[in-house]
């Protein structure tokens, strides 16, 4: 059956909607990502603080590494079942850790609301989540391709 002029519109949409979301989302991990070989010690303070013990150095720079590719796989619509849901995760770990700062978004602190700007993980994860439910369609990923490509090979 032939795909109707709307319905090709509509996957395109789709399409297009994905590729910004995993595009944006990704940016956002990698950001963080990078800023652990730009600056380890900042996060090895930060990882003391946020769960109580301290971590080497090298350490730093292993889960930066890990971060990273898990980012440009996310980036390229990579092993999406996998790479969408490492996103997810490492993201819902960030989350997790700052919960009771959640909770109470109306900090103030000498004169600042502390807490508010830690709303945006909650978006985040948010998106995260429509990602891997949706990745099924994201049919501009590197997987789509992929399959589309094996596919004619036969």
């Amino acid at each position: 059956m032939a795909m109707f002029a709307s319905e090709r519109t509509g996957r395109a949409q789709e399409a297009l909607a994905l590729v910004i979301l995993r595009w944006g989302l990704a940016w956002f991990l990698l950001v963080w990502a990078v800023n652990k070989f730009l600056a380890p010690g900042q996060y090895m303070r930060l990882w003391n603080f946020v769960h109580g013990w301290k971590i080497d150095e090298t350490i730093v720079y292993y889960i930066a590494a890990v971060q990273v590719v898990i980012c440009v796989a996310i980036m390229l619509g990579a092993a999406r079942i996998f790479s969408y849901g490492l996103g997810l995760a490492m993201h819902l770990v960030s989350t997790w850790a700052v919960l009771p700062r959640l909770l109470d978004p109306f900090v103030v602190k000498d004169g600042f609301p502390s807490n508010r700007n830690l709303s945006i993980t909650v978006a985040a994860l948010a998106a995260f989540i429509a990602l891997w439910l949706l990745r099924h369609r994201d049919h501009w990923s590197f997987d789509a391709w992929w399959k589309a490509r094996r596919g004619n090979r036969r």
